[in-house]
């Protein structure tokens, strides 16, 4: 079982009190991690490290060419114990090992090498003003401290799609792990030390989001905090960013309510296997699972009848077996969470079509087994429908019209993905203009890449991740405005000796 204290200053150091926690493993509740529980004051430390090694110019003052030249070298480490990492990003969150070896660490690696690379090409731009006289033109500046506080559901890649970001970008970090997943933030620290990373850069403390995550927002050495998470720690955030001090600005990727249409002239194995994928994928706890299936009336009854054939076929059980396609859900408490929706669901009038109760018997009795489960019936009035149940569950809702699905699709407070299925193009493009999504997938789902920019609407959140879009949230603008005239500015007429 590994052992881990705080990170900070390129420095192991116990909490404070020496207090720790055990991090388990969802599918078999074992152990498989001590982590050091960080207080306040751990907090602060760790800020302090940052804020130190960012006024030193250690990593700020560096050529973006040598920022880059670290960064590659954390990549390059990375991958070199991809293995290792993936083993236990499994065994935290309890997703099968065939997604972290090839989903989950394999974007962490993509992640620093694309901003390493992003960096070394960003440039200012020259504006033309009105006048002869000035020489007007933008930089771009890091911010300083930036905390960034990462999800349990993906909790490497979707830290390091931030911090990849913030530390190319000439930022020193301070990071906060979920509790219920802390272990390769942890490691990854090790990748920093051993790529020679200056001290203060890279600083992680394991402990509570109401202790950490409130010292990075109270603390007027963090300029910005990035967070992951749910609408109300966003609105948190938000609250506590505008009551500080110091107003922070903030990167905010919060809930979603993915829809995804389905047309009658879809390509209905593509867009079945696409439907299953969008709300089974990490056990449904993906913020842009497609978790409303909106259906044709033309279709429906041939796609349900086949999506839930299918449905029976995935494979549920220990992430570290190789033929597992879905795993546990974070814990027992989330579980019964996402039983409450379905619960509440019948109650409020839709059916359940498969699934809808835990899995129990042998080695599911071990964990917290959560069959897909298919709910129809559902109208846009009930909980289901507007509400993120971040389990494999997925609500149905019938349509006669395209208009009238994507009034649905519109119909929630969240705007993070959505999916339009048809083989007509012109009617893809129409619709894919209408929906009010920060990224629309059309004849696919769920799918995001680093390269482009990632983040939602209205609820969903603020800002944008990955892509160059993602790089310059971690920047500050700078106008730059030299007078080049014959004289100064001199309105009221004062004796002015500029030659």
């Amino acid at each position: 079982m590994k052992k881990f204290k705080l990170f900070m200053n390129n420095q192991w150091i116990d909490a404070e009190g020496q207090k720790t926690f055990m991090s388990y493993n969802p599918c078999t509740g074992e152990p498989i991690a001590e982590m050091a529980y960080g207080s306040a004051a751990d907090t602060q430390k760790a800020i302090d490290a940052a804020y130190d090694a960012f006024q030193s110019g250690c990593w700020s003052g560096l050529d973006a060419d040598e920022r880059a030249a670290y960064l590659l070298k954390v990549a390059d480490i990375l991958e070199s114990r991809l293995e290792e990492f993936a083993k236990y990003e499994a065994m935290d969150t309890g997703k099968p090992i065939s997604e972290t070896r090839t989903i989950d660490i394999p974007l962490a690696i993509r992640a620093f090498r694309f901003h390493a690379d992003s960096v070394k090409s960003l440039t200012g731009k020259v504006i033309t003003v009105p006048g002869h006289q000035q020489f007007n033109y933008t930089s771009y500046e890091p911010y300083g401290v930036v905390g960034s506080i990462a999800p349990w559901n993906f909790p490497l890649h979707l830290l390091t799609r931030s911090i990849g970001a913030a530390l190319a970008a000439g930022n020193t970090v301070v990071c906060k792990a979920a509790t219920l997943t802390p272990v390769t933030s942890q490691m990854l620290a090790e990748v920093f030390e051993e790529a020679g990373v200056p001290a203060g850069v890279y600083n992680i403390v394991s402990g509570s989001g109401g202790v950490v995550g409130e010292e990075l927002l109270a603390s007027d050495k963090v300029s910005m905090v990035a967070l992951t998470g749910s609408e109300p720690v966003g609105r948190r955030l938000m609250e506590a960013s505008a009551q500080a001090g110091r107003i922070k600005p903030l990167s905010l990727e919060l809930g979603g309510k993915s829809p995804i249409i389905v047309e009658p002239d879809c390509d209905m194995n593509g867009a079945i296997n696409s439907a299953i994928l969008g709300f089974c994928m990490n056990q449904g706890e993906v913020c842009v699972s497609t978790s409303r299936l909106l259906l044709a009336d033309e279709i429906y009854d041939e796609f349900m009848d086949k999506m839930v054939e299918r449905l029976g076929k995935i494979r549920i059980g220990n992430c570290l077996k190789e033929d597992t396609q879905m795993g546990s859900l974070i814990s027992e408490d989330h579980l019964q969470t996402v039983q409450g929706f379905v619960d509440r669901a019948v109650a409020e009038g839709a059916t359940i079509r498969c699934g809808g109760s835990r899995l129990t018997g042998g080695e599911y009795d071990k964990g917290s087994y959560y069959p897909p489960t298919v709910m129809e019936n559902v109208t846009r009035d009930m909980e289901i429908f507007q509400e993120e149940v971040f389990g494999p569950v997925l609500s149905v809702t019938r349509y006669s019209t395209l208009e009238e699905a994507i009034e649905l699709a519109n119909a929630t407070r969240f705007g993070l993905g959505a999916a339009i299925f048809t083989e007509n193009i012109r009617k893809m493009y129409w619709t894919a203009e209408k929906l009010d999504a920060g990224t629309i997938w059309m004849n696919c789902s769920t799918k995001s890449n680093i390269e482009t920019p990632f983040g939602g609407n209205r609820n969903s959140g603020l800002g944008r991740e990955d892509g160059v879009e993602g790089l310059l949230e971690y920047m500050k603008v700078k106008n730059h405005i030299w007078f080049m005239g014959p004289e100064y500015d001199n309105p009221y007429g004062f004796e002015n000796d500029c030659k």
